[in-house]
């Protein structure tokens, strides 16, 4: 009898887990849709970052414009350009600009809206449940956890309702620093030109040219 008990709830917890997978793909895929219908975005950021012996505690604000796997973010120390193969990084205190050919893994450092592409590829998704964004609007949080041994362990997105695109996200790294994005003030339905994600060195006079690619 009691081993029939434990199979019976083996099943149970089987079918419940792939129910809230079910879930969550189905949510990921509309915010995936949802993205792509948006066009041209501006966000604000507010970006949290820790580690877990406490030795990284910071919290900053920015702002990104994006348009597919396009952005342009701005913090307060630094410049971001990356025009879906060239990323530039311009550094506010050294007056450097770094030229790169950044990896889908990197990406996911700089580009919150990447794991809606990846997901299928790098990570096992699941329904966590209801919650509410910082603006008092209903969401549902889904969380990501890496398939393979990568740089990101998770990845937490609450997934806004009303738009179905993120409102928050949060990064576990390997080694344990956490980085929470939450995102507001978004606009969608922008006129974006390709060039806006394009480093523009009249803008930059004088700076230092770092080419890394």
């Amino acid at each position: 009898m009691k081993r029939k008990w434990i199979t019976i709830a083996c099943c149970w917890l089987a079918a419940t887990g792939c129910a809230t997978a079910q879930k969550a793909e189905a949510l990921l895929e509309k915010a995936a849709a949802a993205y792509e219908k948006a066009g041209g975005i501006s966000a604000q950021l507010i970006i949290n970052l820790r580690s877990e012996g406490g030795n990284i505690s910071e919290s900053f604000e920015g702002t990104i414009r994006m348009k597919g796997d396009k952005f342009v973010l701005v913090t307060p120390d630094t410049r971001t350009w990356y025009n879906g193969s060239t990323q530039w990084t311009y550094m506010v205190r050294t007056k450097e600009v770094n030229i790169t050919h950044p990896s889908g893994e990197e990406l996911q450092f700089t580009h919150p809206m990447t794991f809606l592409r990846t997901w299928k590829k790098d990570f096992k998704p699941a329904y966590t449940g209801e919650s509410t964004t910082g603006e008092g609007k209903m969401a549902d949080d889904v969380s990501l956890a890496a398939k393979g041994n990568q740089e990101v362990e998770t990845v937490e997105l609450q997934l806004d309702r009303a738009t179905s695109l993120p409102a928050r996200i949060t990064v576990t790294m390997k080694n344990k620093l956490r980085s929470l994005i939450r995102i507001s003030r978004m606009q969608t339905g922008l006129n974006l030109p390709d060039e806006t994600f394009t480093f523009p060195p009249a803008d930059y006079p004088g700076v230092e040219i770092v080419d890394l690619r």
